[in-house]
């Protein structure tokens, strides 16, 4: 019985010292990678390196040049997505 006591008391103090990350703590980050393009208008859809989420933004066509599917990106003058 003490045995079962102990094993016990040992396994809800393991349990109870686990902490989950709030969902609600915002992303600081409006960098990511590349995941596709578009030169009708060109644009480039990231995938945000901290939330996953996707945004597409439009870029001038001599930036829009230099972005590559597959590298990272950050955006300046944006919130975070």
């Amino acid at each position: 019985m003490r045995k079962l006591f102990t094993t016990l008391t040992v396994l809800s103090l393991l349990l109870s010292s686990c902490t989950e990350e709030s969902p609600l703590t915002p992303c600081p980050s409006s960098c990511g990678e590349i995941i596709s393009d578009n030169v009708t208008n060109y644009s480039i859809t990231i995938r945000n390196e901290c939330s996953g989420n996707d945004k597409t933004f439009y870029l001038s066509s001599s930036d829009w040049a230099t972005a590559y599917v597959g590298t990272d990106y950050c955006i300046t003058n944006t919130q975070p997505w």
